[in-house]
């Protein structure tokens, strides 16, 4: 997974070496080495859970900014349906795609709509496919990076359709080219995105070989702009809309499944909920009856993503007031026909994998296992690790050492004490009066084993 992109950094000036991250991370990404923060990029999946949870602000997004749109003559804004979540009082989403031409876009196109493109494909291929029940929507990047590193068993199941992002984007371009003359590279597609997720795929697509998505711009970022434009909007606002209530459901958990007018789904959002759905499933422990599984890494869906700035579950209540009188969905005439499918096969990433063929991989957990059981089983994460086994695994791959747990170096301290103390008083060749320098040794060796201790304490 080292190649692909990544959307989620470490700024090392702000991290204080905490381990507040490498407990929440998901994927058990994280590390801390000598004092700072690192992020074993493959095992990323770019969830934002250690932007969320670290107080010192040292994770940091990655999107491109606003100076993106001056590459381009003629630029296409892409709002997620989570962006009207954010909005106090909003009756009507054509004051926001008004607001949004108001700042300098030369057009909209909203992923609404290629939600409702996708949720009737989603049908169809449902009704065609119940051997592969139940469907796993790939809408969200950061889930299908999940299951491409740990649930290989599960690509079989997933949805092989493009994400409402990219049919959105594919749509935009069409439109553009056909509207302005223009030539593709002169024409930008700039996604206003809810989450980091949505960066990396636009930079290392899953299921196509290239997105055409150009830019990725964050909620927060553009949030206040629109909020000083939208009174001007809603004096006179444009008809811009090609989605209904299918559509913008989708900025919520359970939106998708709504589309899909089926009663036999599941829908679960965090990503430590998500984990337990795809453990259960790779289990087979659902119903046979099971049509698809929705799954959002962020708590609330999309409107809970880490680049949002309203409360995802008052997000939810306020897309759910502004779906109140809007239609089911638009016609599909108002939006065209796009490329539905994938044209790339998406496959299993062995990152976890110790070794290069299964004999050495065996031999290595064989090894983990011996060093595993010589730890307390605490994961207290003092060694930088956030687990017992993950610093075996470590330890295995060559990154750590057996020291680097506090409670073995303790013991180990001790030990060397006590061989000390043994050799000063029981060996013949040494003066009957030890040596300073032994003296000194056994001194220091005694003082650090109680300050470890004392830190252990803390």
């Amino acid at each position: 997974m080292d190649k692909f992109f990544h959307s989620v950094c470490l700024d090392k000036n702000l991290c204080k070496g905490c381990i507040n991250c490498i407990k929440h991370c998901p994927t058990q990404a994280i590390r801390v080495r000598n004092k700072k923060a690192e992020i074993i990029n493959k095992f990323c999946i770019d969830c934002g859970e250690c932007i969320r949870i670290c107080t010192h602000h040292a994770k940091i997004p990655i999107y491109d900014q606003w100076k993106v749109l001056d590459k381009y003559e003629y630029t296409v804004a892409l709002p997620a349906p989570s962006l009207y979540g954010q909005f106090n009082n909003l009756e009507d989403v054509d004051i926001v795609l008004t607001a949004l031409l108001m700042l300098g876009f030369d057009d909209v196109f909203e992923v609404s709509g290629g939600a409702e493109i996708v949720s009737e494909q989603s049908r169809k291929y449902i009704q065609e496919h119940p051997d592969l029940c139940p469907v796993i929507s790939t809408a969200c990047p950061t889930v299908i990076r999940l299951i491409r590193v740990r649930f290989p068993n599960l690509i079989r199941n997933l949805l092989p359709i493009k994400p409402p992002v990219e049919v959105a984007a594919e749509l935009a371009v069409k439109k553009a080219i056909k509207k302005t003359g223009l030539p593709r590279e002169k024409i930008g597609i700039v996604f206003i995105s809810p989450c980091p997720s949505k960066v990396t795929y636009a930079k290392s697509p899953f299921g196509l070989e290239k997105s055409e998505i150009d830019a990725v711009l964050a909620i927060k970022e553009i949030y206040p702009m629109l909020l000083r434009k939208m009174q001007s909007a809603a004096e006179n606002p444009k008809a811009l809309k090609i989605s209904g209530k299918i559509g913008i459901g989708w900025g919520g958990t359970g939106g998708e499944s709504g589309g899909l007018l089926t009663d036999n789904y599941l829908a679960a959002d965090g990503i430590t909920n998500v984990i337990r759905v795809l453990e259960d499933l790779e289990d087979e422990k659902f119903a046979t009856s099971l049509q698809f599984i929705e799954l959002n890494a962020c708590s609330g869906g999309c409107v809970g993503g880490v680049l949002t700035v309203e409360n995802p579950y008052i997000a939810q209540v306020k897309l759910k007031k502004l779906n109140k009188y809007m239609p089911v969905a638009v016609k599909r005439t108002a939006v065209g026909d796009p490329d539905i499918y994938w044209t790339e096969e998406v496959n299993f990433e062995p990152v976890y994998r110790l070794g290069n063929s299964m004999q050495e991989s065996i031999a290595k957990l064989n090894e983990v296992e011996e060093l595993f059981h010589r730890f307390p089983a605490l994961d207290c994460g003092s060694c930088g690790a956030p687990t017992c086994r993950a610093l075996a695994e470590d330890i295995v791959r060559g990154n750590a050492s057996s020291n680097d747990c506090i409670h073995i170096l303790k013991e180990d301290v001790h030990k060397l004490a006590e061989q000390i103390s043994y050799l000063t008083k029981h060996n013949p060749n040494l003066d009957t009066s030890p040596s300073d320098d032994i003296h000194i040794l056994e001194a220091y060796i005694k003082k650090l084993s109680e300050q470890m201790t004392d830190d252990n304490e803390e």
